[in-house]
């Protein structure tokens, strides 16, 4: 190839040595250089990458790999996924989250430096890591990071690799880089880019195959950049043929894909295959496992020390492993829950109604994702305002945990308003709070209305939790029932009424 068909970009990055940020130095690191090669007539781009590490004496030793510049863009996406989940569980909202990451691309660019620093075995036989690997090669480091430089840490990112006050360190480059937003517009491209034959690339082909359309992967493509530089045959299609075997149907596919792309960069043979054992071992049903991911197929990529705090939570509560077990086969998306911050606080604010977490826990998990401000103690102090009790409520969550699930709005208030033109005392809806589970239009006005045209009386629970024929069949009965009686009532009343003999 001729020196006028290759063009070469220069990016310096820098990179910690195996430790902490020690602030107080000016230079943070001995440069790391990249160099990347961008090749004409279609020739995918290259990375070659200069681990340079500095002795004692100031000598350098360095180990030169190739690594395909459409993986490192990816491992970039990557990197800010995992650095974008460390801040929101520092406390960031997710606006400020946003708003640091894209202050932080010299960060961005050192963590992946770092990947190839701790993985150089793997990137020297052009192994890929996966969406695992690169999490829990990331979040220690971060973790050291901000239990080394506290209230500083955001402003470490953002001005890295300048110490926070301190000048900027010698050599230091400011490369143009391109915004979050072109880099989407970029990554979607590539997605519906047509070769020249008009065909759109061979993983787009594969995926429209599957059922989804081009503008719903551009969709994820927006949201997860790094899923337009996933390889067809070493990551999408093993994936997607693996979740095949297990039972999800071809027509599911679409959805699991669209909720976690992020299955696709992991690896089945030393993470996806591994992690469900794992969580057999926990006592999610391996029967289930096309349901489980179907509902939450996140459950997959997160880390077994986040399932483990899940778990060890759940067992604190007093749930047995069988019990455990059976959740995280029904309702996975509890592992997405941080224990500190919404599990516990949700578990303190049902005890404190008198309610049996592990109960409640057992029979409606996903009442422990909901707000306590927004949708807990406005159903609470609904209940309070119509004359219930604490205990009374208490009682009616124990008995239907999902009544704290339901809008105010939308389905309580309505409902309740209905009720208060029945004949039935307060104290039934205590006795019955599924009553509020049933449609009004459906089931309540219908049910109700038979009732009183019969002119007879039925529990609540009768009315609306009996199969059709077992309704029909106990307002018959009851209407037989108060016949007999009006006619013994008749029967009794006429001998009263008759003149004595004489």
């Amino acid at each position: 190839m001729r020196a006028s068909s290759t063009s070469f970009h220069f990016l310096e990055s820098t990179s910690l040595s195996r430790g902490p940020v020690d602030i107080s130095r000016s230079q943070l690191s001995i440069p790391r250089k990249l160099f990347f090669c961008r090749a004409k007539f279609g020739v995918s781009y290259k990375a070659i990458i200069i681990n340079a590490d500095s002795g004692i004496d100031g000598s350098f030793s360095s180990r030169v790999r190739v690594v395909p510049a459409t993986l490192v863009a990816a491992e970039k996406e990557e990197a800010k996924a995992v650095l974008n989940l460390f801040l929101k569980k520092q406390g960031l909202s997710n606006a400020v989250a946003a708003r640091t990451i894209n202050k932080s691309d010299i960060f961005i660019d050192h963590l992946v430096s770092r990947l190839h620093s701790v993985h150089k075995s793997r990137y020297l036989v052009g192994r890929e890591l996966t969406t695992l690997e690169i999490r829990d090669a990331l979040i220690p480091y971060l973790e050291s990071l901000r239990e080394e430089h506290g209230s500083i840490l955001i402003d470490l990112l953002e001005n890295f690799p300048n110490p926070p006050g301190k000048e900027k360190p010698i050599g230091h480059v400011s490369p143009s880089y391109l915004t979050p937003e072109s880099k989407k517009q970029r990554a979607v491209s590539r997605v519906s880019e047509t070769g020249p034959a008009g065909q759109l690339p061979p993983h787009i082909l594969y995926l429209i195959d599957l059922g989804m359309d081009l503008e719903q992967i551009k969709g994820i493509t927006r949201k997860f950049p790094a899923f337009a530089y996933y390889s067809l045959e070493r990551k999408i299609k093993p994936v997607v043929e693996f979740l095949l075997d297990l039972g999800i149907p071809k027509s599911d596919l679409p959805t699991v894909l669209t909720k976690r792309p992020q299955l696709c960069g992991i690896s089945l043979s030393e993470n996806l295959i591994p992690t469900m054992t794992f969580l057999e071992n926990l006592g999610v049903d391996k029967r289930q496992w096309a349901k489980v991911i179907y509902r939450f197929p996140a459950l997959l990529t997160y880390s077994r020390q986040k399932v483990e705090v899940t778990v060890d939570f759940l067992s604190e509560m007093g749930l047995s492993a069988e019990s455990i077990g059976k959740i995280l086969t029904r309702y996975p998306n509890i592992v997405s829950y941080n224990v500190d911050d919404k599990l516990r606080p949700t578990a303190e604010y049902f005890r404190s109604l008198g309610v049996d977490i592990a109960i409640l826990l057992h029979r409606c998990p996903q009442t422990f994702g909901l707000s306590i401000e927004a949708n807990l103690k406005p159903v609470t102090e609904f209940f309070l305002e119509r004359g219930y009790s604490i205990e009374d409520i208490g009682t009616m969550i124990s008995r239907y945990g999902a009544l704290y699930t339901f809008s105010l709005a939308e389905n309580v208030i309505p409902k309740w308003e209905f009720f208060l033109t029945m004949d039935y005392p307060k104290q039934e809806l205590v006795k019955f709070p599924q009553y509020f589970g049933y449609s009004l239009e459906a089931r309540i006005k219908p049910r109700y209305a038979l009732v009183k045209e019969a002119g007879v009386k039925l529990l609540l629970n009768q009315v609306l939790s009996l199969s059709y024929h077992n309704f029909d069949k106990a307002l018959k009965t009851k209407i037989k029932k108060m016949h007999s009686y009006r006619a013994s009532s008749d029967t009794n009343s006429c001998q009263d009424l008759q003149p004595g003999i004489e």
